[in-house]
């Protein structure tokens, strides 16, 4: 009866918005997800600063036709969700030249767009609102959970630790789990100090190369309020019995693994991720082509679980009341300014390659999918160096504070050309190993120095097709 309830409420307010948008002011609602370390918050960033701004974006047909009127900053909708803080978000890239804080929770903003329609029966002024949802990326891989039981998800996350390259980080969280006895009596404390032992491991995987695949729970990783909540206090047991006893050890977990579920994934996805119009994800392919294939492979796997998750279709009338779907998915391979241009359709190209299996999934369901390589605001600018007798194309920016590439430590205020690497031509050989891990070089650059123009007033922040991405998503309904 409860989850009829929920279902019967979230379908009511799917039909009170989309009834809304139909009819009284036309509304898109934006999804910004990705994985750790991928760039939301600069994404967001960079999206609110340029629709602000109209700054020159060719590829952004509103913007390049002078449709765009104006684009304001208004109070959003869901009075229960953070405001995602631009002011301060946007200081920090331009005045210290320093990269915004990681998304820790879920926030939003609402911008009030004014614009002319393009030539037609129906030319003339109008207005929409664009609605932004910003979500943690260590969430994201929690919604493969919902269709998981805890035996399954258990065995699952021990057999990972398996991995190659994993038995170093695993070992003192497998040597504690084998003090566990799943069948043993309920017990509050050492379920605590097997969720503690579990929590240092996923520390240990999100601090090392393969922090582009987390491994969930995610609110292990980032609690909030919820921290040292029975809900938050579970881990995996080995030598699981076929039946589980509720008052063992493995009950206990077993409980609190379904609880999570209800209580923290099941809500995010119901209020957040089904009333999304169009969704993009940010993926850091270059960190992952950098640890290795084994990186690779596992940022594959964790992006199809999460497009499994999510709800994705082509929209109609009755769907866009009662079950509205995201009907535009775009995969973006972020940092293409760690890269020459040279390499940014490789780049591209690996990233379809990973995501391959979703994109069929997806436009079989009827949804419009993308992909494209970006960088949200460019720290770089393109180069030369020569080596030998040898010119190779490279990069030139501000490496941050202790940054190192080969025998240079950099200081943080020195500019520097450094020559990445190449992605191969053919995709599937990152797969297949042809970039040695640490083989590329990938330092982490300042963000650049933003100068007034002639007449005093504030620059803007540079990009690489994220003009192309705002297109993609957003351009049709201007």
């Amino acid at each position: 009866m409860t989850d009829f309830t929920s279902r019967a409420g979230s379908a009511l307010r799917a039909f009170a918005e989309a009834s809304q948008d139909l009819l009284v002011q036309p509304t898109l609602r934006l999804g910004v997800t990705g994985l750790a370390r991928s760039g939301k918050t600069v994404f967001t960033t960079a999206l609110i600063h340029h629709l602000v701004e109209t700054h020159a974006l060719p590829a952004f047909a509103p913007a390049q036709e002078g449709r765009l009127r104006r684009a304001r900053l208004v109070p959003q909708p869901d009075d229960d969700v953070p405001r995602f803080p631009f002011e301060e978000h946007f200081a920090t890239l331009t005045e210290a030249r320093a990269w915004p804080r990681s998304t820790d929770r879920i926030s939003q903003f609402r911008l009030e767009i004014a614009y002319e329609r393009a030539a037609g029966w129906r030319s003339g002024p109008a207005t929409l609102m664009l609605d932004v949802v910003d979500y943690p990326g260590e969430w994201l891989l929690d919604l493969a959970l919902i269709e998981t039981d805890y035996v399954s998800w258990s065995r699952s996350t021990i057999a990972g630790t398996r991995r190659p390259g994993r038995a170093t980080v695993a070992a003192p969280w497998l040597a504690a789990l084998a003090g566990f006895d799943p069948a043993g009596p309920l017990d509050e404390v050492a379920a605590e100090r097997a969720s503690d032992a579990f929590k240092t491991y996923l520390s240990a995987l999100r601090a090392g190369p393969e922090a582009v695949a987390t491994t969930p729970p995610g609110r292990f990783l980032m609690p909030g309020d919820l921290a040292g909540s029975p809900a938050l206090t579970f881990a995996p047991l080995d030598r699981l019995p076929d039946t589980i006893d509720p008052d063992s050890l493995a009950g206990l977990m077993q409980r609190r693994f379904e609880a999570y579920k209800a209580k923290v994934v099941t809500p995010f996805f119901r209020d957040h991720f089904q009333r999304v119009d169009r969704q993009i994800v940010l993926v850091d392919v270059l960190s992952a082509v950098d640890a290795g294939p084994t990186a690779v492979a596992e940022l594959e796997e964790a992006l199809d679980a999460v497009l499994l998750s999510l709800n994705i279709g082509r929209n109609s009338i009755l769907s866009r009341l009662f079950a509205p779907r995201a009907d535009r998915v775009l995969f973006a391979a972020t940092k293409a300014d760690h890269l020459h241009q040279t390499s940014h359709d490789r780049l591209d190209a690996l990233l379809r390659l990973l995501v391959s299996r979703s994109m069929r999934r997806t436009e079989a369901a009827g949804a419009r999918v993308g992909t494209v390589a970006l960088a949200s605001v460019r720290a770089t600018r393109e180069t030369t160096v020569h080596d030998g007798g040898e010119t190779l194309r490279a990069v030139a920016g501000t490496p941050e504070a202790g940054e190192v590439v080969g025998d240079e430590t950099f200081d943080g205020q020195s500019e520097a050309a450094i020559f990445p690497g190449e992605l191969p031509a053919r995709p599937e050989a990152v797969l297949e190993g042809a970039v040695p891990p640490g083989s590329l070089r990938f330092p982490r650059f300042r963000p650049p120095l933003i100068r007034p123009d002639s007449l005093g007033r504030p620059g803007h922040l540079p990009q690489i097709r994220l003009d192309r991405a705002m297109q993609f998503l957003i351009g049709d309904r201007l």
